[in-house]
């Protein structure tokens, strides 16, 4: 399944609409796609949703759309 994670790129940034940013990851459950962000970024997660249907059709359509990979640490 496909996931997109909102958060903020430093740990202890209060969360603000106009530092969100976005990434899109695959994971199996939301709760893996929080521990690969977690286990590979100092990211202060703010949301992660899963993306399926037309809201995923819809956001794969964005010039924004790209999945992160990580590396196993």
């Amino acid at each position: 399944m496909i996931f997109k994670v909102l958060y903020q790129p430093d740990e202890k940034q209060t969360p603000r609409r106009e530092t969100t940013l976005s990434l899109y990851l695959e994971a199996d459950t939301e709760v893996e796609a929080r521990g690969l962000v977690e286990d590979n970024t100092d990211y202060a997660i703010e949301f992660v949703e899963p993306l399926q249907g037309e809201h995923l059709k819809y956001e794969q359509d964005s010039s924004n759309f790209k999945l992160t990979e990580f590396n196993n640490k």
